[in-house]
């Protein structure tokens, strides 16, 4: 009997499982993490009522603890991936106050900060166990992290506000407002008015400047088209073409989104030779993928960052190409 492709259709639609389920694996999974957190998060939570709040409590908490770390980042809210991004910008900066709160010069390798690699978990984990400063520096950072400068200026207010001594005191509505905050993250990350191109987009509002989005025509059938983010004024007669990536993490899908670009730029120089190809290149992501970025920027005749200082210049480059 010849199988159509209806029965292969119906296949999928009357056997459909929903949901992948691996039981072996999820009473493990249960028993091995979940409940293990949940075990140290209750002991946590009981030393703290009899002993009080005592830093040194919790940096022996995160040292002796396999999941520690993860049983602390739950009670804070705090993704792992985060945590890693503060790590490597305190490595990059060097800010005198935030390298004092995590003792940096007790555990930080002085490496060349223009060419600083992101720490994986291993790394962070064997630090945590065999440094008893970088511990202490995590636990500073949990304790004291929204009120240092450095933080302030840098992380978003929904991050900054998770580095609270209230959420690792298990205070009810420091943990309810971590419940909130996991539950809405989705739509935070996902808000229009907190996207990047916004900032663009804005500032073109405000300039009483023209722009559309899309395909431009003659790349349309090209392997290498790409959707423009931004084309000034219109598709028609392009004289400013702006691109945007801002990466808060790493991927190897970097350096093809950088050859990628390269190739776009060669074909609006071929069709749209006197259009400015300008982008918007910025986040920790680019950051410590330094041959990535050299790629990225080169196919570029100018590039920004949305740091409020080059949002003013690229306001002042579009005044003056169209201030008559």
């Amino acid at each position: 009997m010849k199988i159509t492709k209806m029965n292969k259709y119906n296949t999928v639609i009357q056997k459909n499982s929903f949901y992948f389920s691996n039981s072996k694996f999820e009473e493990e999974y249960e028993a091995n993490t979940i409940n293990l957190i949940k075990t140290l998060l209750l002991n946590l939570q009981n030393e703290i009522q009899n002993q009080g709040s005592k830093e040194e409590n919790f940096v022996d908490f995160i040292q002796n603890n396999e999941f520690g770390l993860e049983a602390l980042l739950v009670l804070n809210g705090i993704a792992n991936e985060n945590l890693k991004r503060i790590i490597t910008i305190a490595r990059i900066v060097k800010d005198k106050e935030l390298s004092n709160m995590l003792y940096m010069q007790k555990w930080n390798d002085n490496s060349d900060s223009n060419d600083i690699k992101e720490w994986g978990d291993k790394k962070i984990k064997n630090l945590i166990k065999n440094n008893e400063f970088f511990a202490k520096g995590l636990i500073n950072l949990f304790f004291k992290g929204s009120s240092n400068a450095f933080l302030a200026r840098t992380l978003p207010l929904f991050e900054l506000s998770k580095l609270n001594i209230t959420k690792i005191n298990f205070n009810q509505n420091a943990m309810i407002d971590s419940l909130i905050r996991y539950r809405q993250k989705g739509s935070y990350s996902g808000a229009m008015d907190n996207n990047p191109e916004s900032c663009i987009k804005n500032i073109l509002s405000s300039l009483n400047i023209d722009f559309d989005s899309g395909d431009l025509p003659f790349l349309k059938d090209s392997l290498n088209k790409r959707t423009m983010d931004f084309i000034i004024p219109n598709k028609q007669n392009p004289q400013i073409i702006i691109e945007s990536s801002f990466l808060s993490t790493t991927s190897s899908g970097q350096g093809d989104k950088a050859k990628t670009e390269f190739a776009v730029a060669k074909l609006i120089k071929k069709h749209y030779p006197n259009a400015r190809f300008y982008g918007f290149v910025d986040g920790i992501g680019w950051y410590v993928r330094k041959q990535d970025l050299k790629r990225m920027v080169e196919a570029y005749d100018e590039v920004f960052t949305f740091r409020a200082d080059e949002l003013l210049r690229f306001s002042s480059i579009l005044k003056d190409i169209f201030k008559a």
